[in-house]
């Protein structure tokens, strides 16, 4: 996320550089969050892809950070009261005006807008932080070209994998398909191998090499 990540992580990031120092390879600071995340892909009455609800499953161990710094679940049961739940909502939801979100959409090979997020959600379950918001497509999406979303991090601070599988809820064209596709990761450990060699050390923001491992779904819909 380099400079433009997401506030709810910056505690997480300043507990996390005191471990990277222990070591003298970069390589082990990135990335130091790990999303598995989830999407539902909104269609309107007529069709089109109206919106995008993305989740995010934090790791435990960003999670109990979390966690620890809001003061909740004291008793450490991994179970929090009503007020603790509505006191996480909205943790990781404070983004600078210019960061995209680490969610990205195409129409074929054209670049969709998408809004800021709305109606956020947060849970903590089984020791992780699970989080929901909506993103709208700026104009609804017609499927006449494959919708491309792909998931990742530019600066690799954080790390996402699509672990569930997409879901296509509303109206969807009859006969939609949704298929995941994973990234060549011995080519991306190949380029992250590179920016290493190349990095200029902790005052210099990380290369963005974070694309190189984005995984993406491709919804395609028959043609009318």
């Amino acid at each position: 996320m380099t400079v433009r990540m997401r506030k709810g992580l910056r505690a997480f990031g300043l507990a996390m550089a005191g471990v990277a120092m222990l070591s003298a390879k970069p390589a082990l600071s990135h990335p130091h969050v790990f999303i598995d995340a989830g999407v539902e892909v909104i269609f309107d009455a007529g069709g089109q892809a109206e919106a995008l609800r993305i989740e995010w499953a934090y790791d435990e161990l960003f999670s109990l950070v979390v966690i620890e710094e809001q003061g909740l679940d004291p008793d450490m049961d991994g179970v929090l009261t009503e007020a603790e739940n509505a006191a996480i909502n909205g943790f990781d939801m404070e983004w600078d005006a210019d960061f995209p979100g680490d969610t990205y959409a195409l129409s074929g090979e054209t670049p969709l807008a998408l809004s800021r997020p709305a109606e956020s959600s947060a849970r903590y379950e089984g020791g992780r932080l699970i989080s929901t918001h909506l993103r709208r497509f700026e104009t609804p999406v017609a499927m006449t070209a494959p919708l491309v979303v792909q998931v990742y991090d530019p600066g690799f601070y954080t790390s996402y994998v699509i672990a569930k599988a997409t879901t296509l809820t509303g109206s969807p064209p009859e006969g939609c398909e949704a298929v995941i596709y994973e990234p060549d990761r011995a080519a991306a450990d190949a380029i992250l191998a590179q920016a290493l060699e190349e990095y200029a050390g902790e005052d210099a923001e990380f290369p963005a090499i974070g694309a190189a491992y984005a995984e993406e779904v491709r919804i395609t819909c028959p043609a009318p």
